[in-house]
């Protein structure tokens, strides 16, 4: 679903330029590491061969240290620029959101922000609506995905730096409605985050950018990384190009800038930079605050169903094999990143390309050698490897269709619905199969064993899902839930009315003509 959505999205809101072939370059000489080049290197070269996709680069690190450290490909299809993880600079994509968290827990420890009070106690220029009084929206619900607010990132994104507004006057004029109470859903949630940078802009008394790079990028010398729009020339002549795939070559992709840098529009970084962040991270680096800061970062702040994998503070719990890791991403046209934290093995790898792959999946592809270096360092256990343990019963409760609750009601991604969703169908003995869950295009059906009431273990994987009346969360996605539809707003319905009135329009079109031009041959009248 979350593939759909960018697909819609970048194409609403991208600029292109002339397109130039170019075929991916061959990734320079790894360094030998822990055994990382031979699993990481061989993956990554595929993955770019075979979808499409200019250039890549990944990053280890392990108890304190970078450890691994290769670019695959070419970071400018026209200058042949080999990828530098040292040098070559990537837009971030939501991956800033993760650095906003930080800034937020910064001023949190300093006294300064509580992640609980009246988010309009900070503001000064105007207020959220109160649209449920009594049940205000607080910072823990901006970072955690859970406000309530719309989707509506229509028209946020530029393509030229000079033409994006203040942050301040972005999140003022863009405020969306509030759809439900903060609190009771959690759906990915662009403005919050926005929002959430905008107070700390205020209290901090600095531009956003500046706050950051004085608290956060300079602190852990990462000399590749800026929140400025636009970015500074001696990063942006650094900065790859991002690219989707055009006949025999590709397209460069616009649409990379906006006001909301908090969320993730503008920022770029340097995959070795990203080692810095992930470093200081796990080892709860004094340099940003400490622990203090770090640990709740880290920590579940909510969650639907207290079985399942919840929210952080804009990390999300996604386990593998039996260990806790802690994930963020980052999309933009032509760049797609995936980070991920393993704090049992005091580990971390990031992952960044700068090409949308042939079927705009290189945020699957980073997942793919994630899940690669997780192995590695954490292997699975051998019970979670066997077939899931069922308790049978009569599951059809649970049959439907779901829709994303980040499906916004008054944007034209709206009619993103029509043609997505989650179908769950019921089986024998607790058996659920279900379509829509996995972004691995290789399992576009899953089934499912009920293990507890209303949980469900993937068979042959370790996904799981779980039921809460009309509500569905998943292990792969803990950034969004999903509620079921009612028959009428089934997407196969209004899909079949869209058509049937599409088919109504053309006979209408076409026929009203040849009943006309037959009167006319006849020499009779049309009727008045």
């Amino acid at each position: 679903m979350r593939k759909v959505l960018f697909t819609l999205v970048c194409a609403l809101a991208a600029l292109v330029v002339p397109s130039t072939a170019a075929q991916a370059g061959t990734p320079a000489e790894a360094p030998a590491g822990d055994g990382l080049a031979g699993i990481v290197s061989p993956l990554v070269s595929e993955q770019l061969d075979q979808n499409e996709i200019p250039g890549a680069s990944v990053v280890v690190v392990k108890d304190g240290r970078q450890v691994f450290a290769e670019g695959y490909g070419v970071a400018d299809v026209k200058a042949r620029t080999p990828v530098d993880p040292a040098r070559t600079a990537f837009f971030t994509g939501s991956m800033a959101k993760a650095f906003t968290a930080t800034a937020v827990l910064q001023l949190v420890r300093e006294g300064r922000l509580s992640l609980d009070e009246d988010v309009n106690r900070y503001l000064t220029t105007f207020e959220i609506e109160d649209t449920y009084p009594g049940k205000p929206v607080t910072l823990r619900h901006l970072l955690t995905y859970t406000a309530g607010f719309d989707e509506n990132m229509i028209g946020v994104a530029e393509r030229d730096p000079e033409d994006v507004p203040s942050l301040g006057q972005s999140v003022e004029e863009r405020q969306p409605e509030r759809v439900r109470p903060p609190g009771t859903r959690v759906a990915y949630d662009n403005y919050g985050v926005a929002l959430a940078g905008y107070v700390v802009e205020t209290v901090a008394k600095q531009p956003f950018a500046k706050y950051l790079d004085r608290r956060i990028v300079r602190p852990l010398g990462m000399s590749g990384t800026s929140f400025a729009v636009p970015t500074p020339a001696a990063i942006e002549k650094r900065l790859a190009g991002g690219y989707r795939p055009s006949g025999d070559g590709f397209t460069a992709n616009g649409g990379q800038y906006g006001p909301w840098t908090p969320s993730g529009n503008g920022p770029v970084t340097t995959p070795a930079d990203m080692g810095k962040f992930m470093i200081a991270q796990l080892s709860g680096s004094e340099a940003i605050g400490g622990p203090d800061v770090t640990e709740p970062l880290r920590t579940r702040h909510y969650t639907h169903d207290d079985r399942m994998p919840g929210m952080g503070l804009t990390f999300e719990e996604r386990p593998r094999n039996g260990h806790p890791r802690w994930y963020k991403d980052g999309d933009v046209p032509g760049f797609h990143s995936v980070m991920a934290l393993l704090p049992e093995q005091n580990a971390g790898v990031y992952v960044v390309y700068n090409g949308d792959g042939a079927d705009g999946n290189a945020t699957f592809l980073g997942q793919q050698v994630m899940d690669a270096v997780t192995d590695h360092y954490a292997p699975a256990a051998s019970h979670l490897t066997g077939k899931p343990g069922g308790v049978g019963g009569d599951v059809s409760e649970y049959e439907g269709t779901y829709r994303s609750n980040r499906t916004s009601n008054s944007d034209l991604t709206r009619f993103n619905s029509l043609m997505t969703g989650i179908e769950v169908t019921a089986g024998e003995n607790g058996t659920l199969t279900t379509s829509g869950i996995s972004m691995d295009p290789d399992k576009s059906t899953q089934h499912w064993v009920q293990t507890q009431p209303g949980l469900f273990t993937e068979e042959g994987g370790q996904g799981r899902i779980a039921f809460d009346g009309r509500t569905l969360v998943t292990t792969a996605n803990p950034a969004d839930s999903y509620d079921r539809l009612a028959w009428y707003d089934a997407p196969s319905l209004h899909l079949g009315l869209l058509v049937a009135g599409a088919a109504a329009f053309l006979v209408a079109f076409f026929a009203f003509p040849a009943v006309a031009a037959v009167r006319g041959v006849r020499h009779r009248p049309a009727h008045p």
